[in-house]
């Protein structure tokens, strides 16, 4: 799994047809810095105004993803998200001058070709994924579309499409894992049925569309006056349907081209969650309306998390970095007066901490002993001690040092700590440490729930030599 956010190297251009307006369209890629995510901007419009790839930014989804901000709009993005996503690509701005982009051979293999040919550069900073802690679930019950989330430890996706139709029948395709896109899914191209096409070429809907860039499943009788229809408007010499079901001029290029198409789309879709996704999509019957309505859906689980605490994970079973003879090798303090476990983990500017609240602490004696609560004065200290490990870390011989905290700000309690609770501690540095001065934003847990957080200034300073 790729582990860092990626951009490209040089810009490169794409040029094409636009399936809906039938006017020739360039698409041009840029490389974007950490955290930029995709933007598309039309440089065809006065003061080429952008556009976010993000969910809340779609405004219709008939025969394509159009997403739009202000005046600005463009029109089937998904297939061009889809090669961003298929090669773990993070960032990247988009010039398109027109309203959509080209529609090329109705798949993403075009793009993909384009952006490693303008080479794929790995950045310092590490991928901020959108991780599925538990299930997540849409269905549209009248067109008969569910989509679901699962955990899962890769990006992974299962479609099922089935439309009632003898031509096409029932398809479903699974990727195991997204480095596995460009190989599996990224050639696939765009299909619709012939009464479709029929309907979108009667309206002027499909302007740019010809054999080559959608395969048509002919789901009924064609009448010979419908293909010479077919013959004009594809200015072709003959048009006729292969014994498959499909029209001629092309080839299939999987059997089950039509499913991995759909989820080339879900792909492309939920680009616009607006993260990389950790988790396993299910999708059956997909299409944008639901794809999209799914992308808004973790859009806002995301922003849901985003403002919850991150709370550290902590697995019993996984041995500790220092078990409490360790940090009674670091720290000074002893029982009854030494509040931390076990320490989980250790960083360069963090660290993770546990004290285990049992109905055994000396302090429950006299503190409420009809209604056990741990005194907030106590969680503090069992913070400090906490962070003070992460202060003696920077040192050689930290036996020898010793932590005099400073001061203390915006400290809360926001609940109570009792006995039979699990105080999980994380410290992190606000600021490098200089001439000993140790600066620090302390949260205590009690499983996801965020019981007291401050604000601390430490010093270290060596007592024994």
């Amino acid at each position: 799994m790729i582990t860092n956010q990626r951009t490209i190297q040089k810009a490169i251009s794409v040029e094409g047809t636009g399936l809906h307006t039938g006017a020739q369209v360039t698409l041009t890629f840029h490389p974007a810095p950490p955290y930029a995510g995709f933007c598309f901007k039309r440089t065809d419009l006065a003061g080429q105004p952008e556009v976010k790839a993000i969910a809340k930014n779609v405004t219709t989804t008939e025969r394509g993803t159009t997403i739009a901000s202000g005046e600005a709009l463009v029109n089937t993005v998904e297939h061009v998200l889809a090669a961003l996503v298929g090669l773990s690509i993070d960032n990247c701005y988009i010039d398109v001058d027109g309203p959509e982009t080209p529609i090329m051979d109705g798949s993403s293999k075009y793009f993909v070709e384009a952006l490693e040919k303008a080479g794929i550069k790995e950045l310092e900073e590490p991928r901020d994924f959108f991780e599925v802690k538990e299930p997540i679930t849409l269905k549209l019950e009248e067109e008969g579309v569910e989509l679901i989330a699962l955990p899962a430890d890769e990006y992974e996706l299962s479609v099922m499409v089935d439309y009632g139709t003898k031509v096409l029948g029932s398809q479903g395709f699974r990727l195991n894992k997204i480095e596995d896109f460009k190989k599996e899914v990224s050639d696939s191209r765009t299909f619709s049925f012939l009464h479709e096409l029929e309907y979108l070429l009667e309206n002027g809907l499909i302007k740019g569309g010809d054999l080559n860039n959608a395969i048509v499943y002919v789901d009924r009788e064609v009448s010979p006056d419908t293909l010479n229809k077919l013959k004009k408007v594809f200015n072709k010499d003959k048009v006729s349907v292969k014994p498959n079901g499909i029209l001629d001029n092309l080839d299939l290029h999987h059997p089950n081209e039509a499913a991995r198409h759909k989820l080339l789309d879900v792909v492309g879709d939920l680009a616009l969650a607006g993260k990389p996704i950790k988790g396993r999509i299910i999708a059956i019957k997909p299409g944008h309306k639901g794809n999209t309505e799914f992308a808004k859906l973790l859009f806002e689980k995301i922003k849901e998390q985003e403002r919850k605490p991150a709370v550290p994970v902590y697995d019993p079973g996984k041995a500790p970095h220092y078990d409490v003879n360790q940090i009674m090798n670091i720290l000074p303090h002893r029982p009854p007066f030494l509040l931390v476990d076990k320490v989980l983990e250790l960083g360069e500017d963090y660290v993770v901490g546990l004290k285990n609240i049992s109905m055994n602490e000396g302090f429950f004696v006299g503190h409420f002993p009809g209604a056990p609560v741990m005194p907030g004065v106590l969680q503090i200290e069992a913070m400090a001690q906490v962070g003070g490990i992460l202060a003696l870390s920077t040192v050689e011989e930290p036996e020898k040092w010793l932590t005099y905290f400073l001061k203390m700000e915006g400290v809360k309690f926001k609940h109570k700590v009792v006995p039979g609770d699990t105080l999980i501690f994380k410290l992190k540095l606000t600021q490098p440490i200089r001439r000993g001065i140790v600066q620090m934003r302390g949260e205590a847990f009690v499983g996801e729930k965020l019981v007291t957080e401050a604000e601390m200034m430490a010093q270290i300073v060596k007592e024994r030599d």
